[in-house]
């Protein structure tokens, strides 16, 4: 008999180093997220910042189990009752787990949008599925309005078919669908892809009010740092498969600032700073240095860093932190 996990102990979820490794022909491997470690309590929300390809993403799909089949994943995530996220089965996580514990507003909305169905008639059956309204027809009908106005979506749109909508309406559809169950934890994956400044200020703030009201929690997948510095409560930083950085909001984006190089190299590129672009490009997941993995791009550089992996200590992983 297997010992249960413990309980999350009052988080919505409690991830323990989290790796995805994607096993890639001729025997090599390639690790993707390596040792994720944070924690969500009721009403908070963390921003996941860094570079496309920084293993964000990953580690989102590794929650909800919709990685590739050559991936393998190590580690924890728990709910409240100590279900571990990535121990259950995909029967567990397709019949209680996606959309009812846990919502997804996914990085590529369109294509998880049924092309052959109206935006309307989606919203209207996950609206039957996950929210169970009492009533019939009209109240079906006025509840998925509803949801499409939390989004931002406009009415007039919601007979059209994906395949008629642009990238931002897509990604209204996709953030209304998230929204209907009232999942306790919702994970948001560039949500804010595709839409103007006015309407990304929107769709944050509704993100961040479904959080707070209700005592939920939301995990914001995101590399627009004007965004996350909107909702953020904490705001951790990946870099090459690693988190190497977590920090509060208030003193990640005003005083003292980040801590570790890479960090303060987004902020001092963003428009209203500097706008100094990083240098360099960041180093493929299957072939990183033996050193710190930003070392090749970091001005403060020495020999440990090129030498030795930086330990994550007191919320960074820097030798020269």
């Amino acid at each position: 008999m297997t010992t249960p996990l413990p309980a999350a102990d009052g988080d919505v979820l409690r991830v323990e180093r989290l790796s995805v490794r994607f096993r890639m022909r001729g025997g090599r491997s390639v690790e993707a997220v390596t040792d994720a470690t944070f924690r969500l309590r009721p009403g908070a929300c963390l921003a996941l910042v860094g570079e496309s390809g920084c293993g964000k993403s990953v580690l989102a799909s590794a929650l909800l189990g919709l990685l590739p089949g050559n991936a393998e994943t190590a580690g924890s995530a728990l709910l409240p009752d100590g279900l571990d996220l990535l121990a259950a089965g995909e029967r567990t996580l397709a019949r209680t787990v996606r959309g009812r514990r846990v919502g997804l507003v996914p990085q590529s909305p369109a294509a998880h949008l049924t092309p052959v169905r109206t935006v309307r008639s989606q919203l209207e059956e996950t609206v039957r599925e996950l929210a169970a309204p009492e009533g019939g027809k009209a109240e079906l009908r006025a509840a998925a309005e509803a949801a499409a106005a939390r989004a931002a979506f406009p009415a007039d749109h919601l007979d059209r078919y994906p395949h008629e909508l642009s990238g931002g309406l897509a990604q209204r559809a996709a953030t209304a669908l998230a929204l209907v169950g009232d999942a306790p934890l919702l994970l948001a994956d560039e949500p804010t892809t595709g839409l103007d400044r006015d309407l990304v200020h929107r769709t944050v703030d509704e993100l961040r009010a479904h959080t707070r009201d209700a005592g939920r929690a939301l995990l914001m997948i995101t590399h627009d740092l004007a965004a996350a510095r909107r909702v953020a409560d904490t705001v951790a930083v990946m870099y090459a498969g690693r988190i190497v950085e977590t920090a509060p909001a208030g003193a990640f984006f005003g005083a003292p600032g980040p801590r570790h190089p890479y960090a303060r190299g987004l902020l001092d590129a963003l428009p209203e700073r500097a706008f100094t672009p990083i240098p360099g490009v960041p180093p493929e997941l299957g072939n990183l240095p033996p050193g710190c993995a930003f070392a090749a791009r970091c001005a403060l550089a020495d020999a440990t860093c090129r030498a030795a992996r930086p330990p994550f200590t007191e919320g960074v992983a820097c030798h020269r932190a």
